[in-house]
């Protein structure tokens, strides 16, 4: 019931799935909302999934139509479908489809980014133009077309340089060029990418997220990585480990997120960026989009504050502005497990993951038979343990005592 006694109407938003099926089957629980999804024919969800939301109203786009055809689809299904919960929220928590998801907000009326904004969160290049605008610290980089013009940029700038398309997810496509000579071990660069070339940055490297509410950011949280991201395509432990709400932190992460917020006209939802400290102290900020951060991120800050973390995220996104209630203060990783090519023999269980100090759960996503083809992704394991401790430096003392334990035997024949 509202203040005048009669009911209140639940808001209703329309939901992009994507491959972070924790955050929608998140929002499917929640009896405040209701939800219309929103599933592109591109994206591959599983038949587990697809069972668990056979019930949810859905529109499936048609990726091979125009996205105009497709809309008016969506309004006279809206129109003519009796029963069906009326959006006037919209929410992408899918980097790849940020475009197009939010220029099909656009033409339904919803809640969106600008083109500008996709621009801006999406597009590695104009995302650095705009740091320029606002006067944020960044790497130096240039559009190239071709391998010669990465030389031509390195003895520019020096090696050693960051390779990558402009719009890249997870470190795929993306190379650290220690000299012209590792030029040789790079494929063509695709023709239907855009690629840039990017200066080299030496330091720690650090995820910031933060839950904006109509335009002010109401808190932010900092994760570090024990080793810059890119190196874990090299075999380095692959962890974001969020600071504990009593640590002190390197950067005022609440204002920087706020600076951030303000220069990109950000209104709502999930900030995320990264970010490095060089080795002499300066700060040189790497990238942001508007959407949920990667891998088991948001679980942390959840695990490491004692609260409900993604229930105050969809709440911005409905125009609530949420007040976190923290119970807790721990520091709280997620370390994803090594992966390796071929039918895998043996495998450490959860049972005995869970046995180890500190480790507070543990998801595998293979079992023995199983034959693995790891992409060369940031995201690549054989799932994930969540790790606590007083501090950041215990959890990563504690994830590396994982990795010592932890076993994967592969048959690569």
């Amino acid at each position: 019931m509202n203040a005048t006694g009669t009911p209140a109407t639940r808001p209703a938003v329309l939901l992009v799935e994507s491959r972070r099926a924790t955050f929608t089957d998140h929002v499917l629980a929640r009896d405040d909302v209701d939800v219309v999804l929103l599933r592109f024919d591109t994206v591959r969800l599983t038949d587990d999934y697809l069972a668990r939301t056979a019930h949810v109203p859905t529109f499936t786009l048609d990726t091979s139509a125009p996205l105009q055809d497709e809309a008016a689809r969506y309004l006279r299904w809206m129109k003519g479908t009796k029963g069906l919960p009326r959006p006037t929220h919209f929410c992408n928590p899918n980097e790849a489809l940020q475009a197009a998801a939010q220029r099909f907000a656009a033409l339904v009326d919803l809640p969106h980014l600008s083109e500008e904004q996709v621009g801006w969160v999406r597009n590695k290049m104009t995302m650095k133009d705009r740091y320029a605008e606002l006067g944020i610290p960044h790497a130096a980089y240039r559009p190239v077309h071709a391998l010669e013009d990465v030389v031509a940029f390195g003895d520019e700038h020096g090696w050693p340089v960051i390779l990558k398309p402009v719009d890249a997810d997870s470190c795929i496509g993306t190379y650290r060029l220690d000299s012209a000579a590792d030029l040789a071990g790079v494929p063509p660069l695709d023709p239907a990418l855009d690629w840039m070339a990017e200066e080299y940055i030496r330091g720690r490297e650090f995820q910031l997220c933060a839950v904006v509410a109509r335009g002010v950011v109401l808190d932010a949280y900092l994760s570090k990585n024990p080793v810059p991201i890119l190196e874990v395509l090299d075999g380095k432990i692959n962890a974001n480990i969020t600071y504990a709400p009593s640590e002190e932190i390197p950067v005022d992460a609440r204002a920087l997120a706020q600076r951030l917020t303000d220069g990109l006209g950000i209104p709502y939802g999930y900030l995320h960026g990264e970010f490095f400290l060089t080795d002499d102290g300066e700060f040189v900020m790497s990238e942001v989009a508007a959407r949920l951060s990667g891998c088991e991120v948001p679980m942390n800050h959840g695990l490491a504050y004692g609260f409900d973390f993604l229930h105050v995220i969809l709440d911005t996104y409905v125009d609530r502005v949420p007040v976190p209630d923290y119970t807790l203060d721990r520091a709280v990783g997620d370390l994803l497990l090594p992966t390796a090519p071929g039918r895998v023999v043996h495998i450490s269980s959860e049972e005995e993951l869970l046995r180890l100090p500190g480790v507070i759960g543990a998801r595998l996503t293979a079992a023995p038979g199983d034959v693995l083809d790891p992409p060369r992704a940031s995201h690549a394991s054989t799932g994930y343990v969540h790790v606590e401790g007083a501090t950041a430096d215990e959890v990563e003392e504690r994830m590396q005592a994982v990795l010592r334990h932890f076993e994967l035997k592969v048959d690569e024949s």
